[in-house]
């Protein structure tokens, strides 16, 4: 076999769902291959990540057709019924995701300071309340299913206060991102697809409704700021680009915050020598998040469209080619993560993770996310002790191209 080109794929259910001896033994043999099943280029190599994110006159984030399903504008304008929800919304447009410069630093800067380090501090204590009331409701039981309990509700209810959607309660958001992030799957079925649709368009026509409040009245929120933004300081942001903004914001606001969560609480019940850690010294807390980022890795890698032919890593990738670049492999790339199957929250250089991407695409909600998984891990420590899996759980993990989380996790403890 050529060394360049994999059989077995990457995007089959099995391997998505564990991939991580998949990620060992194609690194040793090329650490940027063909997927042959998919025609996609996959690159695991931390350095050679790195070095691909800096190249942007080479790699591309215009990958737009991968938000809808896979399926390009001709194939959905085909199928009919599909055409008859779409058509009711507004139609997708490249703005953070999957814009290139000099267009995405526009929209960065639009958002960048609603998510600074100092705006997130001021949330620390209504996180703090938050993460109390949540424990609140199952600590006396002894026993909890962490995602739902907990993981969800933590981000989801915090995002949405950021954004400002009073319009919509905590389950309806949880249920549009769902929406979006089966689009990312790549493993939807037609049924499933007009589902998300369906949800997508409630979404648009929601918040198009919120929207129009704020420019009536402005808020303290990111919706505010959005509507009544100025682009470059010339025009404002149409609906379309405030709608693809918020459901960006939305998604990475929540979903890879749960999985990390999900995946952090995991960790410590699985490893509970390093749960004590952080019980006798919460100052071990802020490494320990970026150890369990860098374990977790909910974003397990972000898709690039070659500009031009180019070389990485002695392989030649064509112009228009798709690319997956892993930030999953990268995380547990043994050259730069000393044993790195091992959860170890005293890990020295554990920041240098790509959990959140690199470069000027580094996801912009990171701080928010870091600060919810250090409050949350403060206040298990503090609260909760004797943390275990339930013995009869079966963890799952449901396949998806872009996004690794558990879909719940039973847990046991006792009150400390």
């Amino acid at each position: 076999m050529n060394n360049a080109v994999s059989e077995k794929s990457l995007f089959e259910p099995t391997t998505l769902v564990d991939p991580f001896d998949f990620y060992e033994e194609q690194r040793s043999k090329s650490p940027v291959f063909l997927d042959e099943a998919t025609g996609t280029y996959v690159v695991l190599d931390y350095d050679l990540i790195t070095e691909a994110v800096g190249r942007l006159d080479d790699f591309s984030n215009q990958f737009d057709v991968r938000l809808s399903g896979g399926q390009d504008e001709s194939d959905i304008e085909k199928d009919e019924e599909m055409q008859a929800i779409v058509s009711q919304g507004w139609p997708a447009v490249s703005t953070l995701l999957t814009a290139d410069q000099p267009r995405h630093t526009s929209f960065r800067k639009l958002v960048n300071s609603a998510f600074a380090m100092p705006k997130v501090n001021k949330l620390e204590d209504s996180i703090r309340a938050m993460s109390n009331q949540l424990i609140d409701g199952f600590i006396d039981k002894g026993e909890c299913e962490f995602v739902s309990e907990y993981a969800i509700p933590m981000p989801v209810k915090t995002i949405a206060g950021q954004l400002g959607l009073d319009r919509a309660d905590a389950d309806t958001v949880k249920r549009w991102t769902n929406a979006f992030v089966d689009r990312l799957s790549g493993m939807m079925t037609r049924e499933r697809q007009l589902a998300a649709e369906r949800e997508v368009l409630d979404f648009q026509l929601t918040l198009k409704a919120n929207m129009d409040d704020r420019r009536k009245e402005a808020r303290d929120d990111i919706l505010s700021d959005l509507v009544n933004a100025k682009l470059d300081g010339e025009r404002p942001l149409d609906d379309a680009e405030s709608l693809s903004i918020i459901q960006q914001l939305m998604v990475a606001g929540n979903e890879t915050t749960t999985a990390a969560l999900a995946e952090g609480l995991r960790l410590f019940a699985t490893n509970p020598e390093e749960y004590k850690k952080i019980q006798a010294d919460p100052s071990l807390i802020p490494n320990a998040v970026e150890e369990v980022l860098r374990m977790s890795s909910g974003s397990s890698g972000i898709w690039r469209v070659m500009h031009r032919d180019a070389e990485l890593g002695g392989v030649m990738l064509p112009k228009g080619a798709m690319v997956m670049l892993r930030y999953h492999a990268a995380n547990r790339d043994p050259k730069q993560f000393e044993n790195p199957n091992s959860f170890q929250i005293e890990r020295k250089n554990v920041r240098t993770h790509l959990a959140f991407g690199k470069g000027i695409h580094m996801c912009v909600g990171n701080m928010l996310s870091r600060k919810e998984m250090a409050v949350s891990f403060q206040q298990f420590a503090q609260r909760i002790d004797n943390l275990s899996v339930a013995t009869d759980a079966e963890l799952v993990y449901p396949p998806n191209m872009m996004l690794r989380g558990l879909s719940a996790l039973p847990l046991k403890f006792s009150k400390r």
